[in-house]
């Protein structure tokens, strides 16, 4: 019998719902509590209309915040590093999307050139049809996060099922494949929906989104983007940039290789060290070893 290791997996954390989901679930409780007693109360028209505008109303609340990709009222939030880090100078590059073979080692070899270290929010689809450049992102020394299974474009409708069904597949490929499991997860595009945040907790991942991004999937003016990255720039700052759906420059290049490495020089410029999001924020408690014996 021998024991071969296998990737270190979160350990899942309490659920502890914010104000904004507590209020929530507690208007739902009353509402349906309502509806039951209503043949002994005798509630009438006045009532239900009020109810109803309430749970209306509710509804709108929290679609608006699963829409604003920085809001911390659904949940713990990583929009900035911890003041350590930025006491440190550091900041995060975070990229998203790939990997993509046109694209991934052309980045990999840009931070290897500037020694910096950045953190590659992978698709488990996209990393399962090109496991060699997974392991190439591990292995230079920069961190595989979890962007879900399949990135869907109604990533922010689905139910607690299907959420746990695109993180869950997500987080078994990448682990597979870079040889430690993701430690944060970010949804397609920022966008979220209440369900989310239990379902991270259960798979001990923790929701990391960024400072200031680049907007590098639709405009293809590397001046441009560089500049939304690059204004305020500060210690502590997470920055968001696409290996994959990267729009393409006047060149017909993606936009990405034009802007990485005048920010890279921009951050050395500024005495800032480009870490990986697991270096710069301190882990809430050790990870659970798993392994597994075979004959």
């Amino acid at each position: 019998m021998s024991t071969t290791p296998l990737p270190s997996a979160p350990v899942p954390r309490p659920w502890r719902p914010t104000p904004l989901v507590l209020l929530s679930l507690a208007l739902h409780a009353a509402l349906g509590l309502a509806l039951l007693l209503t043949p002994f109360l005798g509630l009438g028209w006045t009532f239900w209309g009020w109810g109803l505008a309430l749970f209306v109303l509710d509804h709108a609340i929290l679609c608006a915040t699963g829409l604003w990709p920085r809001s911390t009222l659904l949940g713990p939030n990583h929009r900035r590093l911890p003041a350590a880090a930025a006491a440190r100078g550091e900041v995060a590059l975070t990229i998203d999307d790939g990997p993509d073979p046109a694209v991934t080692p052309r980045i990999l070899d840009l931070l290897d050139r500037h020694g910096a270290r950045a953190t590659f929010f992978c698709i488990g689809d996209r990393a399962a049809a090109h496991p060699d450049l997974v392991r190439a992102i591990a292995i230079r020394g920069h961190r595989v996060e979890n962007h879900s299974q399949g990135h869907p474009l109604r990533f922010s409708t689905l139910g607690p099922r299907g959420l746990a069904r695109e993180v869950g597949a997500a987080q078994a490929t990448l682990a597979a494949l870079a040889g430690s499991s993701p430690r944060f997860f970010r949804a397609p595009a920022g966008l979220r929906n209440p369900f989310l945040e239990p379902v991270l907790a259960r798979c001990g991942l923790e929701l990391a989104t960024w400072t200031r991004r680049g907007f590098d999937t639709r405009c293809g003016d590397a001046a441009t983007v560089l500049a939304r990255l690059t204004r305020n720039l500060a210690a502590g700052d997470i920055l968001l940039l696409h290996d994959g759906n990267a729009a393409p420059g006047p060149d017909g290049e993606p936009v990405v290789l034009a802007v990485l490495p005048r920010l890279l020089d921009a951050l050395a410029a500024q005495g800032l060290t480009p870490v990986t999001l697991d270096a710069a924020i301190p882990a809430q408690r050790p990870a659970a070893p798993l392994s597994s014996s075979f004959a």
